[in-house]
């Protein structure tokens, strides 16, 4: 297929399966890289010791084009009052099952920058793509990356993000529209959230912005794929649809949630990370819905915590304090191989446009 995306990554259909950080897995994304659109990791949430060993085995399983997330999150500003409050909030909740809380909060995820020690792991495997998540990093890593011919991409909930990526020289911008699962790229989430529908975001981002586009949130099928491709979006990308593909990461717990009449229920929750993120409404959201915003730790300083609950819960058996991330379409999520999913996608994509 000739279009944008698909000739700046050498790929043959413009469809990006989402980095996804704790689902997404060097399987994963060898597969769909394999069968012709383009795979993804995400790093975010990886130590340098770790990194190196998922693009190790990322490069034994495909020589195809591939994507490295990153996250470039503000680092958060502590308050001690307010942690040891969350702290307190949450300590009968450990109680109810056998567990102490954390004594403090910690920093579980540093942001990506120039100094992160990921720059060089990533720079020596020399993806075709790398993504940014939450923000966007120093211009001498994008100026680093370019210097490499790797393509740059980075989400943006707004027109304002949007305009910023284009003007820091990013290829693509990924736009995440309030029907997508996981977390909110929202550049700074202490302001307010427009929530625009990936449609509108896609029509908005293309009238204001001079950026290729990438819609990003609420694609299930090649149908949904061809109503943006028709838009003017440059490509897709797609998460909650390979949940369920045997090669992701989703534990059985989460498997079966969305298997059952729950994948029909998600809601945005700050509760469980400390910054806004789309989940299957699970024990973990119920708990959180009267807890006020201003009470919440920053990310991802709440995130330790909501692991370390969720821990906790699963070893007594309560897979509901997970960090269930899923999106609006969840329900029509469809339990294949990936490959197989990636070749269903295109076929459909293609009847969609015949019809």
């Amino acid at each position: 297929m000739d279009n944008p995306l698909c000739r700046a990554l050498s790929v043959a259909f413009p469809l990006i399966q989402a980095p996804m950080a704790g689902v997404s897995t060097p399987e994963l994304a060898a597969a769909v890289s394999n069968a012709g659109a383009l795979g993804s990791i995400s790093l975010g949430a990886s130590d340098p010791t770790q990194a190196r060993a998922l693009l190790s085995r990322l490069r034994e399983l495909t020589a195809a084009p591939v994507n490295i997330n990153l996250f470039c999150h503000a680092p958060p500003s502590r308050d001690d009052e307010r942690e040891r409050a969350w702290l307190a909030r949450f300590a009968p909740l450990f109680r109810r099952y056998g567990a102490a809380p954390p004594l403090s909060l910690t920093e579980i995820y540093p942001t990506f920058n120039s100094d992160s020690p990921l720059l060089p792991l990533i720079l020596d495997a020399a993806p075709a793509a790398v993504s940014f998540h939450f923000g966007l990093p120093d211009k001498a890593v994008i100026d680093r990356l370019k210097g490499q011919s790797i393509v740059t991409l980075a989400s943006a909930t707004s027109v304002e993000e949007a305009r910023q990526v284009a003007a820091a020289g990013i290829d693509f911008v990924v736009a995440q529209g309030i029907e997508a699962g996981g977390h909110r790229g929202m550049f700074d989430p202490e302001q307010p959230d427009a929530q625009m529908s990936t449609l509108t975001l896609v029509q908005a981002i293309i009238r204001q912005c001079d950026c290729p586009v990438i819609a990003a949130g609420g694609m299930m099928d090649g149908s949904g794929i061809a109503a943006m491709m028709t838009l003017g979006a440059a490509g897709v990308q797609l998460g909650t649809a390979f949940l369920l593909c045997p090669e992701s990461a989703a534990n059985s717990a989460y498997r079966a949630a969305l298997k059952s009449d729950a994948a029909a229920h998600t809601e945005l929750t700050a509760a469980i990370s400390g910054r806004p993120a789309r989940a299957l409404s699970n024990a973990f959201c119920h708990f959180a819905r009267t807890i006020p915003q201003e009470a919440i730790p920053a990310y991802p300083l709440a995130y330790s915590l909501g692991k370390a609950l969720a821990a906790a819960a699963a070893a007594q058996g309560e897979a509901g304090f997970g960090a269930q991330w899923a999106g609006q379409g969840a329900m029509l999520a469809r339990e294949m191989p990936a490959a197989q999913l990636v070749r269903t996608l295109i076929k459909e994509y293609h009847d969609a446009r015949r019809a």
